[in-house]
């Protein structure tokens, strides 16, 4: 068995992970509130509705100080740090339609809400924004920064506001290192941030978040993978309201970084401005 810790662990893990042949514990370190009884959920539904998908859970004692929870072990390494190709993508379009979908509404609606929903995440903005870090100031960031603010005191279209709000369980994590390519099928782990949810707000979690760009050794095609999940006019609107969204939340939290000890590329805070602005319909160049 390997344990793997935040220092030796994969680049993208951010808790301690013991590996067995066929099962996987999982200890907290510092969860968030919840994070532990909201996997276990996830996970125990995914075994009713959606068997194969996800790991099985296990073993978890939701009154253990030192959460622990044990999952079985899912085949598969994780899309980021990869080309993520024609195949992977219509995979990965397939389980994440197959999560959003496989939960009955009655069971979803008795979840809590996922983290960091859209109401959370736009206070959010409005804290970071007011501390004005300095990678903001760059005069092309400072332009897009303003013009997401602008955007974020809009109301969104009704048509946007009214579309695909069927309650779904969300996963909570779009970063593709939750999704494990097998060869064949994707599978999805890491559901501590998971609960009630919209289908356009997950989907937006996936192509807006930072781990499916930010690496030169990471090729993912968003529109592809937006391309593959059935939408209707509405639910396409406001999932380019709820794409906008997480792409300010980035653009604050990358900007965030400690110049000293930066955990991103040299330029993501200006790559991730150029996104959100061809998101706002700003022209490639800026002008």
């Amino acid at each position: 068995m390997t344990v793997l810790t935040r220092r030796s662990a994969p680049r993208w893990h951010t808790h301690e992970l013991r590996l067995g042949q066929e099962e996987v514990g999982k200890r907290y370190r510092h969860p968030h509130p919840g994070g532990p009884e909201r996997e276990w959920r996830a996970l125990r539904l995914l075994e009713r509705h959606a068997p194969g998908l996800a790991p099985r859970p296990l073993r978890f004692d939701p009154d253990d100080p030192d959460p622990f929870l044990v999952m079985s072990r899912v085949p598969g390494a994780p899309l980021r740090g990869t080309r993520v190709g024609p195949r992977q993508t219509a995979a990965l379009a397939e389980s994440v339609t197959r999560l959003l979908g496989c939960v009955p509404e009655r069971a979803v609606i008795a979840l809590p809400e996922r983290r960091s929903a859209r109401t959370e995440v736009t206070a959010r903005i409005h804290q970071w924004h007011a501390r004005r870090p300095a990678a903001l100031r760059e005069p092309e960031v400072a332009e897009v920064l303003a013009e997401g603010m602008r955007w974020l005191e809009r109301p969104w279209p009704d048509l946007a506001e009214q579309a695909g709000l069927r309650p779904v369980l969300g996963q909570g994590d779009g970063n593709l290192a939750n999704f494990l390519w097998d060869g064949e099928r994707v599978r999805i782990v890491d559901f501590e941030e998971s609960g009630r949810s919209d289908l356009a707000y997950e989907l937006a979690e996936i192509t807006e978040h930072v781990g499916s760009w930010v690496e030169r050794d990471t090729e993912f095609d968003a529109e592809a993978f937006c391309s593959l999940v059935a939408l209707d006019r509405g639910e396409r609107l406001r999932l380019l309201e709820c794409r906008r969204l997480v792409a300010l939340v980035w653009l604050l939290l990358l900007a965030q970084d400690d110049p000293k000890r930066p955990r991103n590329p040299q330029g993501a805070v200006r790559a991730q401005a150029g996104r959100l602005g061809a998101l706002l319909g700003r022209p490639a160049d800026g002008s």
